[in-house]
């Protein structure tokens, strides 16, 4: 049975075997639209804050007020993908959703067109989720 390339990732990061350097923005987006389509989107982001948390440790990540896990970051694309999932054909493949996904929504600076620099990566923002403060 052939694996699809975002079950892979969302595998990977689940069990901790994806190689840290895989473990890129759009790797987050696959193993983001995997848990929603899987779980739905209050489900996704208690799962996601634990994985993202559990693998940044196996792969030597701290979980820290300057790095890792980011609450503000995951809540946003948690949200934007269950909003995207919710606008798309469900015919698709969960690759092909991936690939759509990345191509409308894949600029690592999308969240800089909702927050301020200094808003999105302040230690406030990586603890607990704050609305964006530009639009």
């Amino acid at each position: 049975m052939v694996v699809s390339e975002t079950a892979r990732i969302a595998n990977g990061l689940i069990d901790r075997t994806l190689p840290k350097a895989e473990w890129t923005h759009q790797a987050h987006l696959r193993a983001g639209l995997w848990h929603v389509l899987t779980f739905g989107e209050d489900e996704a982001l208690r799962l996601l804050r634990e994985r993202i948390t559990r693998y940044n440790a196996s792969v030597g990540t701290a979980n820290t007020d300057s790095s890792g896990y980011h609450e503000t970051l995951t809540r946003f694309y948690v949200g934007l993908i269950a909003r995207f999932v919710a606008e798309c054909q469900t015919a698709m493949t969960v690759d092909g959703l991936a690939e759509l996904l990345i191509a409308r929504h894949g600029d690592r600076e999308l969240a800089l067109r909702f927050y301020s620099r200094e808003r999105l990566f302040s230690v406030e923002a990586r603890r607990r989720w704050v609305e964006p403060d530009l639009r």
